[in-house]
C-alpha cells in the first residue's frame, strides 16, 4: 500500500512544484477555502491554543489570526512540494541571510553548531543554507511512515548535501563527525511537545507551563558546539529572511536548561510579533493541566 500510495501521488507532487509561483499560490489560495473553510483541518485545535496564549485578545482578533494562519499554512505545504524541482538560484533568492558572517565566523573558529529553531515562519528552505557555508549539514527529523516517501524527502536534503538523521541515529552520527574533526550544523525544532516523563524540563511558553523538549541543549554540550538561534522572517509571499543569534559558544557554561529557556524566549519574541506565522496545529500544550502531576 505504501508503494501504490507513492505511485498514485508522486506525479501529482511533481506536477504541483513545476508550477510557477503565480499558479502555485493561486492553487494555494483554492487549498486555504477547503482547509479553512470546508474540511476545517485542526481549526478547535488553532481556535483553543491562541485563545490560550492570548487571553486578552477579542475573538474577532482570534479569527484574524487563524484565518491569516491558514493562508500561511497553505503556502508552506505548497512551499514544500516546490522543493522537488525548484532551482538553487530561485530559492537563494527567496530565502536570504541577513548575516551568513555569523556562521562563517564559527567556522574560524572550529566550532561545530546547534541551530536551534522553532516551527515558524519557514523552516522548510533554510537546507539552501548548506551550499553557503562548509559546515556539514544535518537536521534531525522525525521519520515519515511511508518509507518512499521519506527516502523522498531525504533525497531533496541530499542534493543541497544536508542530511536527515532520527533522534536515534543523532549522537552515533556527531560522535563519527568529531572523530573525524568534521565541523557540523546540526538543526533541532525544539519547540514541540515532547513526551511526558517525569524527568522532564518544565516551564513557561506563552505564559502557559509546559515540558520542553532539552535534546538540543544535552548535544550541544557533549559535544561543545555553539548554540545559534535562527528566527525567521517572512518579508512577502515566498520571501523570507533569516537571521542567526548566539545564543552561547560555550554551552558547558551555562546552567542545565539555562540554554533551553532562552530560546523558548526567543521563539516568544517571534509569536508576539506575528503570530499567524507560528504553526499553531501542534498540540504544544496539551500537558499544561500535568505539571503539578510531574513536579513532586
Amino acid at each position: 500500500m505504501q508503494l501504490l500510495a507513492y505511485i498514485i501521488l508522486y506525479p501529482i507532487l511533481w506536477l504541483i512544484s513545476i508550477l510557477p509561483f503565480r499558479l502555485l499560490y493561486g492553487l494555494s489560495d483554492v487549498f486555504h477555502f477547503f482547509i479553512f473553510r470546508i474540511f476545517k483541518y485542526r481549526k478547535k485545535v488553532v481556535k483553543s491554543n491562541l485563545r490560550l496564549v492570548f487571553p486578552d485578545k477579542s475573538m474577532e482578533e482570534i479569527e484574524d489570526i487563524c484565518c491569516k494562519f491558514y493562508h500561511h499554512l497553505c503556502d508552506m505545504i505548497l512551499e514544500a512540494i516546490k522543493s522537488m524541482t525548484i532551482s538553487e538560484a530561485s530559492m537563494m533568492k527567496r530565502y536570504k541571510f541577513t548575516n551568513l558572517e555569523l556562521i562563517h565566523d564559527l567556522e574560524e573558529k572550529k566550532k561545530s553548531i546547534m541551530l536551534m529553531c522553532a516551527h515558524y515562519g519557514s523552516w522548510e528552505w533554510i537546507f539552501i543554507l548548506q551550499p553557503q557555508i562548509n559546515h556539514k549539514g544535518y537536521a534531525v527529523y522525525k521519520k515519515l511512515a511511508n518509507k518512499y516517501f521519506d527516502k523522498l524527502v531525504k533525497r531533496i536534503r541530499a542534493k543541497y548535501d544536508s542530511y536527515l538523521i532520527t533522534t536515534k541515529e543523532t549522537y552515533k552520527v556527531l560522535e563519527k563527525s568529531q572523530k573525524k574533526g568534521e565541523l557540523t550544523i546540526n538543526g533541532f525544532a525544539s519547540d514541540q511537545s515532547p513526551k511526558i516523563r517525569e524527568n522532564l524540563h518544565w516551564n513557561k511558553f506563552m505564559g502557559i507551563k509546559v515540558p520542553m523538549h532539552t535534546g538540543a541543549e544535552t548535544i550541544a554540550k557533549q559535544f561543545d558546539m555553539a548554540v545559534v538561534f535562527f528566527s525567521v522572517k517572512r518579508i512577502k509571499r515566498g520571501y523570507y529572511q533569516t537571521t542567526f543569534q548566539t545564543i552561547t559558544e560555550s554551552p558547558n557554561n551555562f546552567k542545565d536548561f539555562e540554554i533551553t529557556d532562552n530560546f523558548f524566549r526567543l521563539v516568544e519574541e517571534q509569536i508576539l510579533e506575528e503570530p499567524q506565522y507560528y504553526l499553531w496545529t501542534h498540540k504544544r500544550w496539551k500537558h499544561k493541566d500535568r505539571y503539578e502531576e510531574f513536579s513532586n
